[in-house]
């Protein structure tokens, strides 16, 4: 028998209902992948036997949107209605140290405890797209252990922000009125990959004008896989209006995906993503052991012999050998 403190045993525990064993795994998805890469793959396949249960929702949008105040009212929506809630929320980190720079998330995790919410804050350590590789770990292991929800929100705006799309069923775009936040969105690609846009402080002057311009936007950029384009909806996390209709109608966008097949379309988009994140992280450990590159980072750039390409090229007919 496996000590309990082993990541199978860990596993076995957190597919059991033990929140303190699925706090570990968490744990050592980010911090100890060496440990986690083992059982990685039945971390995948128990979320895939799940499919359609739990519903990957990313939110994104730019800084100032309200993200995390809609999450919040949006947990109070679930929890009315006996649904479970897990947060997934990431904060932009060192791509050095690792660590997190930001600390704004405190006021969700000092809800009052609850047992069918369950909030994790974790750093991108420098990743682009908002979510850091091991992320897809973090949502596997959430959806897993059996939530009805798992909302991932990811920092920023933007081309680079757009790895929750991969890692979600839906995503939602979160914009405030004024800024010219539609049109800075489109130029950067955003767009593309919302399935649902919403006007949060919907209570404020300008709501209505930004809704109009975003529907014109969208129509400029259909999503992907739609027939049609998204919806744009207007809400207010402060005073509630709109917020309780948000989650059946993100709920409803997830069964019209199952039912066109562009759930399933989805899910073999994020493995290819995995595949590619997993062989560029072994390349990348194999390469930092390099004698070669070891040696140039030893030498001056007059003492080096031969062009970049040529290094380069060496060095990847021996690593891919």
């Amino acid at each position: 028998m496996a000590p309990v403190d082993e990541p199978a045993a860990l596993l076995d525990r957190m597919l059991g209902g033990d929140r303190r064993a699925l706090a570990r795994l968490l744990s050592l998805a980010e911090s100890e992948p060496a440990r986690f890469d083992p059982i990685a793959d039945r971390v995948a396949a128990a979320a895939h036997a799940r499919a359609g249960k739990t519903l990957r929702v990313g939110i994104t949008g730019p800084g100032g949107a309200g993200k995390s105040s809609l999450i919040d009212a949006w947990i109070k929506v679930a929890r009315a209605r006996q649904e479970t809630v897990a947060v997934l929320a990431t904060d932009p980190s060192s791509e050095r140290s690792g660590g997190a720079l930001l600390g704004d998330r405190v006021r969700l995790a000092q809800e009052a405890p609850d047992d069918g919410v369950y909030f994790r804050s974790v750093a991108t350590r420098g990743a682009a797209g908002g979510l850091a590789h091991t992320g897809f770990d973090q949502a596997d292991l959430l959806d897993a252990f059996g939530f009805d929800w798992l909302l991932v929100e990811a920092v920023g705006a933007g081309q680079g922000e757009i790895e929750v799309s991969f890692a979600c069923d839906v995503t939602v775009v979160v914009f405030a009125p004024g800024g010219g936040d539609a049109v800075q969105a489109l130029k950067a690609g955003l767009m593309e990959v919302g399935d649902l846009f919403c006007v949060n402080k919907a209570d404020l002057p300008g709501a209505d004008a930004a809704a109009a311009t975003l529907r014109s936007v969208v129509e400029l950029a259909p999503a992907r896989g739609a027939a049609q384009p998204a919806p744009v909806v207007l809400v207010s996390a402060t005073t509630g209006s709109g917020v309780a209709e948000l989650p059946a109608r993100v709920r409803a966008l997830g069964q019209e995906k199952i039912a066109s097949g562009e759930a399933e379309r989805r899910r073999r988009a994020r493995l290819e993503r995995r595949v590619r994140h997993l062989l560029q992280r072994d390349f990348e450990r194999r390469l930092r052991d390099d004698a070669t590159l070891a040696r140039l980072r030893a030498e001056t750039p007059a003492a080096a012999s031969g062009g970049p390409r040529r290094i380069a090229a060496e060095i990847a007919a021996r690593l891919l050998r």
